[in-house]
């Protein structure tokens, strides 16, 4: 069962983060954290695949410009396991989005957008969201 938050008018700030925590499905195939200006515009896409689309254990980024997909990057190093908890925390620069998860892995992305305000978060996928804070 899908499950999904989408929050908008956030006005966050370069400087500023968000954090997300949860609790990942145990039949997990993938979920993802859009952060952007709103669902057509994305300056991140986080999507954390179990087994989805072709990929497995892998975490893929991507940016979409007025409804139109990027390039997708991938990360391989996944510490994430079905039925466990989730955390992260998603720093908004002017040039960048870095992604803190456990054991320390950092992953950041470049601002393709040039946004200077992300006013768009969603939540979406087989997670249960149990905090999205704003430090």
């Amino acid at each position: 069962m899908e499950h999904g938050l989408t929050v908008t008018h956030v006005n966050l700030q370069p400087g500023q983060s968000v954090e997300v925590k949860g609790t990942i499905l145990p039949s997990c195939t993938g979920f993802e954290v859009n952060l952007g200006k709103d669902c057509d515009n994305l300056i991140l896409h986080f999507n954390p695949r179990f087994n989805c689309k072709g990929d497995m254990n892998t975490i893929v980024c991507n940016s979409k410009r007025d409804g139109v997909w990027g390039e997708e990057e991938r990360e391989t190093k996944f510490p994430f396991e079905q039925g466990g908890k989730f955390q992260a925390s998603f720093n908004f620069a002017s040039s960048e989005i870095k992604v803190t998860l456990p054991e320390d892995q950092v992953i950041c992305f470049p601002n393709l957008l040039d946004l200077d305000v992300i006013d768009y978060i969603e939540v979406a996928g087989d997670f249960k969201i149990k905090v999205l804070k704003f430090p």
